[in-house]
């Protein structure tokens, strides 16, 4: 199902992590600093990453949710059916990526978490990575485009209408 990203955009995954009463993890961006990932009051956001060189995206997906949330217990629900890509705005482009990317286009996943809450570590995840998340909590899907950063909240519009069949009513 995985086509090739839009050109000009940097190629990255999402990740909609249900549990099993249908809610989603988000996590609480721990750099706030990050004018890319953070304005003031939509701090919240799913996992997300790059993809690496020789990466699928189902690899970069398995492996950016392990990065960030030391999650390892689950299984694929499904793979949206198209990249969904989003603009930054030109001055935060400038200063986060020095103009290389308009914007990124990601791919996006969703997982049901199949472990204890236990598992999931934001503070000290695998493979030594800094944190990328200060809090964690489960939401409703049809939520979370309220809570990310207002220019990525058409490409969360989309992963809700794509993932809402996993979601809990």
């Amino acid at each position: 199902m995985t086509s090739s990203p839009p050109a000009g955009y940097r190629p990255c995954v999402g990740l909609a992590l249900f549990n099993r009463d249908g809610l989603v993890f988000l996590g609480r961006r721990a750099n706030k600093r990050l004018v890319e990932h953070v304005a003031p009051g939509f701090e919240w956001q799913m996992p997300q990453g790059g993809i690496d060189p020789g990466e699928t995206p189902y690899q970069a997906a398995v492996r950016e949710l392990q990065e960030e949330t030391n999650v390892t217990s689950v299984s694929l629900l499904a793979e949206a059916p198209a990249w969904l890509s989003y603009d930054l705005p030109v001055d935060i482009g400038k200063q986060a990526w020095k103009g290389r990317w308009r914007g990124q286009a990601q791919k996006w996943f969703a997982f049901r978490f199949e472990g204890a809450e236990s598992e999931i570590n934001i503070l000290t995840p695998a493979g030594g990575h800094k944190a990328e998340f200060d809090a964690w909590r489960w939401a409703r899907l049809d939520e979370t485009p309220e809570l990310i950063i207002p220019f990525k909240q058409a490409v969360y519009r989309d992963v809700v209408k794509f993932f809402t069949g996993f979601a809990a009513n």
